[in-house]
C-alpha cells in the first residue's frame, strides 16, 4: 500500500548528478472540490541527499493529519532553496474548464519562484505552455520528495483561505470540508444554494441551482 511508502530522491538526484540542481516539484490541491480556487505549489530543494532525512516526516498530503501538514510547511519552506504557491479562482476553473485552471495555477506557483528550475517533476500533468524542460509522474507525490514537499504547501494555503471563506460565507462548513463534496456540504447547498466562490459548472452545483428554480 502507498501509506507506508516515504518519498523519495530517486528522481532528483540523477538531475542533481548531471549538474542541474534546480529540480522543482510541483504538485496541486483542491481540484475536485465544489469550491474555492485550485491551488498548486512548486518547491526546489536544496541538492543535497540528507534532505530526505530532514524532511523524513513529509509524505503526499492525503495522507497526512492537517497537524503533520501544518507542522512540516514551515519546515518545508525554511528548507527549500525557493518556494512558490499560485492559483487559479473558481471563476477562472468556470470559465477555461478544471484542468486548464489547474495548469494556470501550476505555471503561477512556478512564476513565484526566485529563480527558473533546470527540470520539473510534475504530478501527473505536463506544461506544454512553459518551455521548461519536464517530466509528469504518476503518484509522483507518493514517490518523489519534492513533489510531496508541494502538495504540502498546495494544500496547507488552500486549507487556509477557505477557513478564511467560513467567515465570509457563513453557513456551508467551508472551515471544516474545504469544499469538497461532502453531504454536510451538499446539504447546505440545498438549503442556501451557491453563493459567489461556488465553481456553477460543476455537476451538483448546477444540479442545486436547478431543483432550487423548480422546487417540488
Amino acid at each position: 500500500m502507498s501509506k507506508h511508502i516515504q518519498p523519495d530522491l530517486r528522481y532528483e538526484i540523477p538531475f542533481w548528478q548531471a549538474g542541474k540542481y534546480l529540480v522543482c516539484g510541483i504538485d496541486e490541491a483542491g481540484r475536485g472540490c465544489l469550491a474555492g480556487a485550485v491551488y498548486a505549489a512548486a518547491v526546489i530543494l536544496p541538492p543535497e541527499q540528507d534532505i530526505i532525512h530532514i524532511l523524513a516526516g513529509v509524505r503526499d498530503s492525503k495522507q497526512m493529519t492537517p497537524y503533520q501538514r501544518m507542522k512540516w510547511e514551515s519546515k518545508i519552506k525554511e528548507t527549500a532553496q525557493t518556494w512558490g504557491v499560485g492559483n487559479a479562482s473558481n471563476l477562472e476553473i468556470d470559465t477555461i474548464g478544471i484542468v486548464p485552471a489547474t495548469r494556470l495555477a501550476m505555471q503561477r506557483a512556478i512564476e513565484n519562484l526566485n529563480v527558473s528550475p533546470d527540470h520539473l517533476l510534475i504530478d501527473a500533468v505536463l506544461l506544454k505552455q512553459m518551455e521548461y524542460p519536464q517530466t509528469a509522474l504518476i503518484k509522483g507525490d507518493v514517490y518523489c520528495l519534492s513533489i510531496a514537499c508541494a502538495s504540502v504547501l498546495a494544500k496547507t494555503a488552500r486549507d487556509r483561505e477557505m477557513v478564511e471563506m467560513e467567515a465570509i460565507y457563513p453557513g456551508y462548513g467551508f472551515a471544516q470540508h474545504k469544499g469538497y463534496g461532502t453531504l454536510q456540504h451538499r446539504k447546505a447547498l440545498q438549503k442556501l444554494g451557491a453563493c459567489p466562490i461556488h465553481r456553477v459548472t460543476f455537476a451538483p452545483i448546477k444540479q442545486c441551482e436547478e431543483e432550487s428554480l423548480f422546487p417540488e
